[in-house]
């Protein structure tokens, strides 16, 4: 199953190109680089729904709270928690 999950954006990498707009984003303490194209207006600090790599749509904290609660709830999160 395909799942988009929300991560926290920590930093920017800006590029002339705006399609090749990228950020570094954590998904509960693991950082993946994901591209920002599809939201130009996402800043350091937002949280973001992240798919196949691409950030397609903002959200805030809580909504991305209970999505992580969700996945937990679901187990759908092991991918993304760090080895034990």
């Amino acid at each position: 199953m395909c799942l988009a999950v929300p991560g926290k954006i920590l930093s920017i990498i800006e590029n002339d190109d705006p399609l090749l707009r990228t950020g570094k984003v954590s998904f509960g303490g693991i950082v993946k680089e994901v591209n920002l194209a599809y939201v130009p207006e996402a800043q350091v600090g937002d949280y973001v729904i992240v798919h196949v790599g691409f950030a397609i749509s903002k959200l805030n904290e809580a909504e991305a709270q209970k999505v992580f609660e969700y996945l937990r709830e679901l187990g759908e999160l092991q991918e993304l928690e760090p080895p034990v």
